[in-house]
């Protein structure tokens, strides 16, 4: 839970619909997420977890309704009171303000641990080569990785590789930060690591929004439990609530399955 007061990184989706193929799969959402909260996303699989954490940078399109980041829409700019997406290269300066974490890594093959670091930042131009490079050994050293530098992912743990997609993340200094299932690509001695990192990130005022499957990182770390079932929020409240006393038989059900 952050224990630094937080000036940025408001989310607000309201009423987002999205359907694939015919199929919807969010169903009217209705979320805001307050500059350094911690929010915990917890549903069975295909309840939407993923997309609805996907739409907050745009890199799934909303069918209707509308996300923001401090006010402001990543991919899209309101004129005449209505949305208008907008160019490639503007969505991209935008989404800058959200890095994103995903399961199975996605680090570059062909760069070192630093080069997949100083990428993001030199071609945005948003730092000179010495600048990025000192940035990136800044991060390796914070995810506890300094002596990784060189090494290429090939060469890495899974553990040690979603530490360096953490590392490129806040990279660019985003104000909020979105973890799609962290830990579920990794053997279970590896986990402990990534956790580690998200825990620290926690107490550090940056907005989180982490679709787990984790219940004791959840609770633990969590200002708040979000469950999801079929495209729609059913349950949310502080983890002690939603976790050990949960209303709704679905979050009943499904801690009941995971929980053992």
């Amino acid at each position: 839970m952050s224990t630094v007061t937080a000036t940025r990184g408001l989310v607000e989706i309201h009423n987002v619909h999205k359907a694939f193929h015919g199929v919807e799969v969010l169903k009217g959402i209705d979320l805001t997420v307050q500059p350094g909260e911690v929010v915990a996303l917890l549903g069975p699989s295909g309840s939407g977890k993923s997309t609805l954490l996907r739409t907050i940078n745009h890199l799934e399109r909303v069918d209707a309704g509308s996300v923001t980041v401090d006010g402001e829409f990543i991919g899209y700019e309101l004129r005449h009171g209505k949305l208008h997406e907008l160019r490639e290269r503007e969505i991209l300066q935008r989404r800058t303000r959200v890095g994103i974490v995903f399961q199975n890594f996605h680090l570059f093959p062909h760069l070192t641990a630093l080069e997949n670091i100083t990428e993001a930042p030199l071609a945005l131009k948003r730092l000179s080569t010495d600048d990025a490079r000192e940035l990136a050994l800044g991060l390796l050293d914070r995810v506890g990785l300094a002596d990784k530098a060189d090494a290429y992912p090939r060469q890495l743990s899974g553990g040690q590789q979603q530490r360096v997609a953490i590392a490129r993340a806040l990279a660019l200094k985003p104000q909020v930060l979105l973890f799609d299932e962290p830990t579920s690509a990794l053997d279970p001695e590896l986990v402990g690591e990534v956790l580690d990192v998200i825990r620290d990130l926690a107490n550090l005022g940056t907005t989180l929004i982490i679709v787990t499957h984790e219940i004791g990182f959840a609770r633990e770390v969590a200002d708040r439990v979000v469950f999801l079932d079929q495209g729609r929020i059913v349950e949310q409240g502080a983890p002690d609530e939603v976790l050990s006393r949960p209303r709704h038989p679905r979050t009943r059900e499904f801690l009941a399955k995971v929980l053992g």
